[in-house]
């Protein structure tokens, strides 16, 4: 099995290490309401050594999948399929699930209980369905065969244990900060270690 490769170019060093979060594309109400409550959660937040001790882990988790992700994710110049993309077809929100899902932990408030199943609801009910179709029909357009037997052994979410492996010829990528950097992810990396140390500020003040 083979999947269409095209090489990594000098534009990836040129990028800026971190890009504007409002960019086009990203500016859509399900983006919006899910930034207003995450700040929400944030400004109202009174964590404690436990809530955090509960939270930061799967906050740390969730980023270190995030920057394991971006480091093989290679768009649509590969069908990528290496790193955690053998686990699950989309690492990078499963690692936002969990920062998500742990920064609510560790704020320690009953806003943050209400917020996580309407970020729930907004991530499964409107958001992660059409990026899921948008994208799944995408890569089928440009791999084919290739891409509809990893959408058939990989979820979509929840990890296999086991890495798939397409076998055949197809690359096997190793992890690249230059992908970390060209896929914009030091900037999600930014916002969370300055939402880590304004909930520490919290739990000394």
């Amino acid at each position: 099995m083979s999947t269409r490769v095209m090489p990594e170019t000098k534009q990836e060093a040129r990028k800026p290490l971190i890009r504007n979060p409002l960019r086009r594309g990203h500016r859509t109400w399900t983006v919006a309401a899910l930034a207003a409550v995450s700040l929400g959660v944030l400004a109202t937040a009174h964590p404690t050594l436990r809530s955090a001790s509960l939270g930061l882990p799967l906050v740390v988790a969730g980023v270190a999948l995030r920057l394991w992700a971006a480091g093989h994710l290679l768009k649509v110049r590969e069908l990528t399929v290496s790193g955690p993309f053998a686990h699950t077809r989309n690492p990078l929100y499963v690692g936002t699930l969990l920062i998500g899902s742990g920064f609510a932990l560790a704020a320690g408030t009953t806003l943050a209980v209400i917020a996580v199943p309407i970020g729930l609801l907004l991530f499964f009910g409107s958001y992660f369905p059409r990026k899921e179709r948008k994208e799944s029909a995408l890569l089928e357009s440009l791999y084919g065969e290739s891409y509809r037997a990893y959408h058939a052994a990989v979820p979509a979410l929840l990890p296999r244990w086991r890495a798939w492996s397409p076998g055949g010829d197809a690359p096997s990528r190793r992890w690249s900060f230059e992908r970390v950097r060209g896929n914009s992810e030091l900037g999600v990396t930014l916002t969370v270690a300055l939402a880590i140390a304004a909930l520490a500020l919290h739990v000394l003040v």
